[in-house]
């Protein structure tokens, strides 16, 4: 008798998800193992799964499977965030740094996953109450896996925000956002913004300021238990709040957002067959210097 009983299945938007589903079904009908799905996605797919609504599926499910890239990725792991139900990505297409397997490999991967021949790697995640109007006026929670940032919007002034951390104001920045991200988001917008490369085992934090016009550019790492703020100055413009890349609210000069880090958040499933450090290299195609080329 497996470890397995029922499996979760999250999937892409809009990619062909149905010969991994079709790979998961076939595994789990030879071992009497559950297949569940949420209704909005396995409803547009003939299979087998059953749609089953977002809390019975962190509830009832021993493994979630995200069916996509890494966008799909973050999604299950904010929904099975604080349970320990780890999250298996299966890539549909392009490489991400989340995803473990491809979809052929998913019938050895559920075996093993099944046999107990796996690893899970804890995945930090921020909190935080973003501005959401007269509905709620003590705001609205978001959590995100990547970075929650503050993001100029076209055609208003730069974003100036006052970074603190414990409390006390560290530096001022004028650039085109500032964002807090984690040792999973330093590969994401945080990397595109000059901020470094983190490995996702180091309980960090990152302050990176994107296309910063201020005399000091640098980002900061923080310790996971130094939680920073970010205050909007009097001369900012108007900011769009971006939650893993998701605009959840637009704030403008005397907000400041609170954030903080959520240690171990969610589990992501490991076999070992290459590191963090192998797929970094390939999607960001790291290469060394021509001198020494």
């Amino acid at each position: 008798m497996g470890t397995l009983h029922a499996i979760g299945l999250v999937l892409h938007p809009e990619r062909d998800a149905k010969p991994a589903i079709d790979a998961v079904v076939e595994w789990a009908r030879r071992r009497d193992v559950a297949v569940l799905g949420l209704p909005e996605e396995v409803d547009r797919l003939v299979c087998d799964a059953v749609a089953v609504p977002a809390h019975e599926l962190v509830e009832r499910a021993d493994l979630l499977i995200s069916l996509g890239g890494d966008g799909t990725m973050l999604r299950s792991m904010r929904l099975v965030a604080g349970h320990a139900t780890p999250v298996l990505g299966a890539n549909l297409g392009r490489l991400g740094f989340l995803a473990e397997v491809d979809v052929a490999e998913l019938p050895a991967a559920l075996s093993d996953i099944d046999a107990g021949r796996y690893s899970v790697e804890p995945r930090m995640a921020l909190r935080s109450v973003v501005p959401d109007g007269p509905g709620l006026p003590d705001g609205k929670p978001v959590l995100a896996f990547n970075d929650i940032a503050l993001v100029r919007i076209p055609g208003q002034a730069s974003a100036a925000i006052a970074t603190s951390v414990l409390g006390r104001e560290f530096v001022r920045y004028a650039a085109d956002a500032v964002l807090v991200a984690t040792p999973t988001g330093s590969t994401a917008y945080s990397f595109s913004a000059g901020g470094p490369i983190v490995s996702p085992t180091v309980d960090a934090v990152l302050v990176v300021a994107a296309s910063a016009h201020s005399t000091f550019d640098r980002a900061l790492v923080l310790a996971a238990d130094e939680r920073p703020s970010l205050q909007v100055l009097p001369v900012s413009g108007q900011l769009a709040v971006e939650v893993d890349g998701r605009v959840e609210a637009y704030v403008g000069p005397g907000v400041r957002l609170d954030v903080t880090p959520v240690r171990a958040a969610a589990l992501v499933v490991r076999f070992g067959r290459s590191t963090f450090y192998e797929r970094a290299r390939r999607k960001l195609r790291v290469t060394g210097s021509l001198e020494v080329e």
